[in-house]
């Protein structure tokens, strides 16, 4: 586990560099063509905000990323067990409850729904 979340902290911090040397500007293809955002839009943030020590703006920047990042992270503590034990249709719904909770942060966060 040790590993796992030193290499995400050295992939943040990474990510942070080279986002402050060379913006790439928008990577999501769907809010590149169309402006609007996916459910996952964000989660690149996500990593540039932690690997910048601002873990309130990578909360900000996408919620569903943020906790699928620590749970990957702690998923060797008996979390990823505990996830396949979950029913299919279970682990269906929750991961379509997060993206549908996901996709409308977005569109809030872009200023596309209002609140």
């Amino acid at each position: 586990m040790v590993l796992r979340v030193a290499a995400m902290a050295v992939a943040a911090v990474g990510a942070a560099w080279i986002h402050r040397v060379n913006d790439p500007g928008v990577l999501c293809p769907l809010r590149r063509l169309t402006g609007i955002p996916c459910p996952l839009c964000g989660g690149t943030t996500v990593f540039i905000e932690l690997g910048s020590g601002r873990p309130v703006g990578a909360l900000l920047a996408n919620p569903a990323a943020l906790a699928g990042a620590v749970g990957l992270a702690l998923a060797p503590l008996g979390l990823g067990r505990r996830w396949w034990a979950l029913a299919p249709g279970t682990r269906a719904w929750v991961l379509g409850t997060a993206l549908v909770g996901s996709e409308l942060w977005q569109l809030a966060r872009f200023g596309l729904l209002r609140v």
